[in-house]
């Protein structure tokens, strides 16, 4: 389908928890957030129908979401379900990695094709205070897991922040020079718990060009602007939702953990998928797709959603 801007709308991006095992500074409160009704949360099968029928409508591509989505009981049926849907092309999840020790095999033979793993700091102590309460090692092992199970290209998400890991880009692309990963740097965007941090936290990712004036351009992929070091086995992308928005050419939508219907990551409106089937359900769809806002406003102020990152899915 597509919306009154004339974006053809085929990805969407399904949120099957709002729970997490970390509690990253941007993400989440410190104290995390309170436990849902089991019935204010989609089923199993409710994903599985809301996923039907964007796929029905013309979505292309599916990626799973949180809060953390191995988290979730039942992803694997959840995944193995999607990936039999007649349509859907490609199946994806983002991570934070502290579990694939033991689900990478598993997703994989689920058919999950890709996967995006958080990794904001390449330094225990970081990586112990941004996420409160994560080790760094668990996610190396996950990374490990995941290429020991069959997944190739993997996508490593870096929110690029002032005065926390900007001194760190070195090492990241270092790791590209060996391992065919994307290293993607993230604008930290104002939202949730960080909408009040200090500006200085707030970097364009296009600093990272004039630290790194050999990086070499290379075909975009989606929102991202690619790069490549000379001779390096990976890639870097550069995604800069504050500084340079993609709004014109986004093609996403969203459905949040308790069945929100979401045009934008930054909009207030929400529609209700709860409860709804059939052709009720695909209406919702059509109505969503076609109330998406034509752009966000974070480079003029911060994000008009009233929901944390981890409920409405990264």
């Amino acid at each position: 389908m597509q919306d009154l801007c004339g974006r053809n709308i085929d990805y969407l991006r399904l949120s099957v928890t709002d729970l997490c095992n970390y509690r990253c500074r941007y993400c989440m409160p410190e104290s995390g957030i309170c436990k849902r009704p089991h019935h204010e949360i989609l089923t199993i099968e409710e994903c599985i129908e809301v996923a039907e029928a964007a796929v029905s409508l013309g979505v292309k591509k599916i990626r799973l979401t949180g809060g953390e989505p191995l988290v979730r009981r039942g992803i694997v049926d959840i995944c193995r379900a999607l990936r039999a849907l007649p349509g859907l092309e490609e199946l994806c999840l983002t991570t934070n990695g502290s579990l694939l020790q033991e689900l990478a095999q598993p997703l994989r033979d689920a058919g999950v094709d890709r996967l995006n793993i958080s990794l904001d700091t390449l330094r225990p102590d970081r990586f112990r205070d941004i996420t409160r309460i994560g080790t760094l090692e668990d996610v190396l092992s996950g990374i490990r897991a995941a290429e020991d199970a069959g997944f190739r290209r993997l996508k490593l998400d870096t929110v690029y922040i002032g005065g926390f890991n900007d001194d760190e880009v070195g090492d990241f692309l270092a790791l590209t020079r060996e391992h065919n990963w994307e290293i993607r740097f993230i604008e930290l965007m104002p939202m949730g718990p960080c909408a009040a941090w200090d500006r200085t936290c707030f970097l364009p990712v296009s600093r990272i060009l004039e630290q790194f004036p050999e990086l070499e351009e290379i075909e975009p992929n989606g929102v991202a602007r690619r790069y490549r070091l000379p001779g390096a086995a990976g890639t870097v992308g550069l995604i800069s939702p504050v500084s340079h928005d993609f709004c014109a050419q986004c093609r996403r939508i969203r459905v949040t953990a308790d069945g929100k219907l979401k045009g934008c990551l930054h909009s207030k409106t929400e529609i209700s998928l709860k409860g709804l089937h059939g052709e009720a359900l695909a209406d919702a769809f059509r109505q969503g797709i076609l109330q998406k806002p034509a752009r966000h406003y974070l480079a003029e102020r911060p994000s008009d959603t009233p929901r944390n990152m981890n409920q409405i899915g990264g």
